[in-house]
């Protein structure tokens, strides 16, 4: 595999004259093998950075099928799996869900100190505490990659005897840890004052560059017309992304126009959205279909005219001010996004130019917005062009990756 000159030396230390890699142990409490479905491209996209600068990489993560092998080797990374399937059932009772979150500490920290490293770096809080455990056990540095504001979900937030539990544990533990990353600027700024944690790393969640062309995958899929205009929300169909807005605003939308929902979808979330499209008479202009390979996923993507990141801001804050994998993806194949009132996603698409931001979440506004953005052509062909310069020069794993490379750098150097 490729490996880049510039930190290949920082990546290697001698071992009695024997030049060896430094060895990296990343730990996420969901499934980052070669699942397309479950797949976290944030986690393979760093590990995979790592092991091209010269690293060797484990990935401790968590698997549902008890078929699965407990160990495999994806794109030059060791897997390691916690085959523990009732991790991803849904819990209910406060009780049950904090014995299954100690017997995931356990188990992962058990797994984290049988394997030798040099650094830890834990993805996301709930996998922080295993990591802790073992890097203070093995005297190791840990890196902290917080994915969203940790702690942040209404399933924690909802109990606030464990929500305050779980503040005071981030609080002590942070400031033991060599290096914090996160991906977006505004939870940068939300765990620095919130944690009081001096300098934290930006890496956003960009793809690697790559020249996408216009195609009609989405068209051909579906068996649409060529003249049919595709709006399109790729990523999980989950709760908290809003997506029966879109299925009450398909009859405001002009009679071209076709929405589509692509992701892995939450089997609950899935069976609504399909009951709310029957209920609709929508069926005809609102699709779901399943996920595809995130290697050919901006092919796909470039079929459509318009990508959409329609959350609710009070959701949560850490979807106020979130920088999603699907922006960044619907810029580099050229798309105009439509977006909700997300602090960080307004921010680019006021930069940049290259996309709109909705006035509310009413059905009637977001089926205007569609229908003013595709009336315009010459508005569209500009934030279109706009969208491909900036993933061009700024928006690209390349620039992010650096980032990585030199906290570790600079961990590793102290």
């Amino acid at each position: 595999m490729k490996t880049l000159p510039h930190v290949t030396a920082l990546a290697v230390k001698d071992t009695n004259s024997a030049r060896v890699p430094l060895k990296v142990c990343m730990h996420v409490l969901g499934t980052a093998g070669a699942d397309a479905q479950v797949m976290d491209a944030r986690v393979m996209r760093e590990a995979t950075a790592l092991v091209e600068a010269g690293f060797e990489l484990t990935i401790v993560d968590v698997a549902g099928d008890r078929n699965r092998r407990s160990e495999e080797y994806i794109r030059g990374v060791r897997m390691k799996h916690i085959i523990m399937p009732s991790w991803f059932t849904f819990t209910r009772f406060k009780l049950w869900f904090l014995v299954k979150a100690v017997q995931m500490i356990m188990r992962g920290t058990i797994q984290l100190l049988s394997i030798s490293t040099d650094i830890y770096h834990a993805h996301d809080g709930y996998a922080l505490p295993a990591c802790y455990i073992a890097a203070r056990l093995r005297r190791k540095p840990l890196i902290f990659d917080s994915h969203e504001i940790p702690f942040d979900a209404p399933s924690i937030t909802r109990w606030h005897r464990l929500s305050a539990l779980a503040t005071r544990i981030l609080t002590r533990m942070l400031p033991r840890c060599a290096g914090v990353i996160t991906a977006s600027p505004l939870y940068a700024q939300e765990i620095r004052n919130q944690y009081h944690y001096p300098e934290v790393t930006l890496v956003r969640n960009l793809p690697t560059y790559r020249a996408v062309l216009r195609s009609d995958r989405l068209q051909q899929y579906l068996g649409l017309s060529p003249n049919m205009r595709i709006i399109l929300y790729q990523g999980n169909l989950q709760p908290n992304r809003s997506l029966d807005t879109l299925v009450h605003a398909a009859p405001f939308l002009e009679s071209d126009i076709v929405i589509v929902l692509m992701g892995r979808a939450e089997e609950t979330t899935r069976i609504q959205l399909e009951s709310l499209i029957a209920s609709k008479g929508v069926a005809n202009r609102v699709k779901i279909i399943p996920p595809v390979p995130y290697e050919e996923l901006l092919d796909w993507t470039a079929s459509a005219d318009i990508g959409l990141t329609i959350f609710s801001p009070d959701y949560t804050r850490s979807i106020r001010f979130c920088l999603p994998n699907k922006l960044f993806e619907y810029l580099m194949a050229g798309l105009p996004v439509l977006t909700s009132q997300l602090d960080a996603i307004v921010d680019v698409i006021k930069t940049y130019d290259v996309g709109r931001v909705l006035p509310s979440l009413a059905p009637a506004d977001i089926g205007t917005a569609i229908n003013t953005m595709l009336s315009d052509p010459a508005g569209l062909a500009r934030m279109r062009n706009n969208a491909l310069e900036a993933a061009r020069h700024e928006f690209h794993w390349k620039n992010d990756s650096l980032k990585l490379i030199k906290l570790y750098k600079a961990v590793l150097t102290k």
